[in-house]
């Protein structure tokens, strides 16, 4: 019974062995198969669709916002990190090259647009006379469209930042993961 046991328990380990094989095996395949994948070249057709709905609810409520930026490439972005630090003004971002959603083309940032045309990031402005400031307006409808508002983040308030990162860390698209990968029809 014992001379059973063992080679029962010794098959077990084998069978395991080899399932663990062929699991690891897959998972190197798909990791080398996501980091071939190109970056993105302009916003997600999703966050794209989300924008522009955004755009006619905050008109709906006399709100004119202009989307000030969309899908910035690595170059692009490193720029304006370089913005406050090796070059004059102040710092508007944190995130270097790959480490924006807005490199994978799932965020937006945006503006108010006065009636004369000019454009202010003035958080406090009430321009449709309602009572509360058109800009957290924006951020609320965002909000219900899906979207991450920065000014809600507790490290560094980015109040015209909004992305849809479809579950999807920053690591996971550094890694070639495309909100694709998680959608499910």
């Amino acid at each position: 019974m014992k001379t059973f046991r063992t080679v029962f328990s010794l098959l077990f380990l084998l069978i395991l062995g080899a399932f663990l094989f062929i699991w690891i095996e897959r998972e190197i395949e798909e990791r080398n198969e996501r980091a071939d994948r190109p970056l993105p070249t302009g916003l997600h057709p999703i966050v794209e669709s989300k924008r522009d709905q955004l755009i006619a609810q905050a008109e709906e409520a006399g709100i004119d916002i202009l989307i000030t930026d969309g899908f910035r490439s690595v170059e692009e972005q490193n720029e304006i990190h370089a913005q406050g630090r090796s070059r004059g003004g102040n710092v508007v971002t944190y995130a270097e090259g790959g480490e924006s959603y807005h490199n994978y083309g799932l965020a937006i940032d945006f503006a108010l647009r006065l009636p004369d045309g000019s454009v202010v990031w003035d958080i406090e402005r009430d321009g449709n006379e309602n009572g509360r400031p058109d800009w957290f307006e924006v951020a609320d409808m965002a909000k219900e469209l899906g979207f991450e508002w920065g000014g809600d983040w507790q490290r560094f308030k980015d109040y015209p930042h909004l992305q849809l990162d479809f579950g999807l860390s920053i690591r996971q698209l550094q890694d070639g993961y495309r909100p694709e990968d998680v959608i499910s029809d």
